[in-house]
């Protein structure tokens, strides 16, 4: 399939990409994106490793993390030793609007810097790095032919610096916005660091916090000062439509690496079901630092005016967190009704859909969460190249789980969208959601354009169907 991207040329086309020959194959892995990008590999070890590494380079890498996004952003394309379609690579390439093949296993040893490469993408769910600088096609798909389905198509955003490369993109909202890109990449400040800087032991640390906040009143103001901003323009990219943003879904390691981190983040075993969602938002350790996340949020809301915010809980596991955290929010000035805000949660957690209907009592709509809902639904490791072969949303057991979350959710009145890359991935599993009757369909930006038609024909069956 050939790759959709943004067109920087005519205000009303996005361009498409395909591959006009083909060369010696260096390696293969998950494709991420649609297309096709072509330059001089650079074997990059440690994000601070960047003497040579020049503007449209292709990055090759063991794997990323929210430290390498400078370098990332100007690449090329990005190849990765390690991770899948939803590791930091995959995601950050997606916003960036760049190919990237993740999961290659051995393209460190296999690629040589300095070597002409082809990356491409536009051929379906296996990426090829190809020797050599290929020639592409390039060809325009006019805004004005692509259909509205009734499915509201909506895209995910985390970077907002990267929102308005996407602006022509024929989305109505944004489904996914994560504040945790924000935080990581825009202000790199751990929250509790902001938050309750005195008790920082290590005197370098606390100095360095002290020069990030300057010319705040305090850290905490920095903190939501930087965050309220930049949520605004992801709310901007949006408005009017809704823009739903994600309170901060780290994991602890990734706590961990942020500055004044070390303090207050203690080592897991098994970060991605250990500390972190919810969970996190009660608990002493980390509630000054979710109170200047809904600060962030009300001053976007509110001060800057952007209505069309949509805050959203990640990773609910039980009924008493979310009347917990709602409690905090409503102390905290987001109190649902209030002002016409709505509080959504992610349904990733198989407790969010044995309970959909006290859940829906609760929260004014569900966003599943497709690839932790899969993870936990499987018992995979998402990011596991190993496993890659058994993480698939349209395994029957998640696919019963998504239909009995929307009917609960639709009988007590609340609408379901989904945020993962799955609608894209594959047309069938779109097709399944439609039938289902899913509200809406949360895409990476560069999936839409193609996307839209694949949506419509399948509203176009289930209406003949129906008939």
């Amino acid at each position: 399939r050939p790759e959709t991207v943004e067109s920087r040329g005519a205000a009303e086309s996005f361009d498409t990409y395909i591959l006009a020959e083909t060369g010696p194959t260096l390696v293969t892995g998950l494709s991420v994106g649609r297309r096709i990008a072509a330059g001089r590999a650079r074997l990059v070890s440690v994000p601070a490793d960047v003497a040579g590494f020049q503007e449209g380079d292709v990055l090759v890498a063991p794997e990323t993390d929210p430290d390498w996004g400078p370098l990332m952003s100007r690449a090329a394309a990005v190849v990765t030793d390690r991770g899948g379609r939803t590791s930091h690579a995959a995601i950050v390439s997606r916003e960036l609007g760049i190919p990237a093949i993740v999961g290659t296993g051995d393209a460190t040893a296999l690629i040589r810097a300095g070597q002409a490469v082809t990356v491409d993408c536009s051929r379906g769910d296996t990426g090829h790095v190809y020797d050599g600088a290929l020639a592409f096609d390039r060809r325009t798909v006019e805004l004005a032919d692509l259909p509205d389905p009734r499915t509201r198509v909506m895209v995910n955003l985390a970077n907002p610096d990267a929102a308005f490369n996407w602006w022509r993109v024929p989305a109505k909202g944004v489904g996914l916005a994560r504040i945790e890109f924000i935080i990581a990449e825009h202000i790199g400040l751990h929250p509790m660091a902001a938050a309750r800087p005195e008790i920082l032991e290590d005197q370098e640390t606390r100095a360095r916090v002290m020069d990030l906040a300057r010319g705040h009143d305090s850290p905490a103001a920095f903190f939501v000062d930087r965050l309220a901003r930049d949520i605004a323009k992801l709310a901007a990219f949006g408005y009017p439509d809704p823009v739903i943003v994600r309170t901060s879904d780290f994991k602890a390691n990734e706590y961990g690496k942020l500055l004044g981190g070390g303090h207050f983040e203690l080592p897991e075993n098994n970060p991605m079901l250990g500390f972190r969602g919810a969970s996190r938002y009660y608990s002493p350790r980390y509630l000054p630092g979710f109170l200047l996340e809904c600060e962030a949020l009300r001053v976007a809301r509110e001060e800057l005016g952007f209505g069309n915010i949509v805050p959203m809980i990640p990773f609910c596991r039980t009924l008493r967190e979310a009347d917990r955290v709602l409690e905090i929010m409503k102390n905290a000035g987001l109190e649902r009704g209030k002002n016409g805000l709505e509080i959504y949660v992610m349904c990733e957690v198989p407790s969010n859909v044995v309970l959909a209907e006290e859940f829906a009592e609760r929260f004014d709509g569900f966003s599943i969460g497709s690839n932790d809902l899969t993870q936990l639904a499987l018992g995979v490791d998402r990011d596991s190249s190993e496993l890659a072969h058994l993480f698939d949303e349209r395994n029957e057991a998640v696919l019963r789980m998504i239909r009995q979350v929307i009917q609960a959710a639709h009988e007590k009145g609340r609408p379901v969208g989904i945020c993962g890359q799955a609608p894209s991935d594959h047309p069938d599993f779109a097709e399944f959601l439609i039938d289902c009757g899913i509200d809406s369909i949360s895409l990476n930006p560069d999936s839409v354009v193609e996307a839209l038609p694949r949506i419509a024909e399948a509203e176009e069956r289930r209406r003949s169907s129906a008939a």
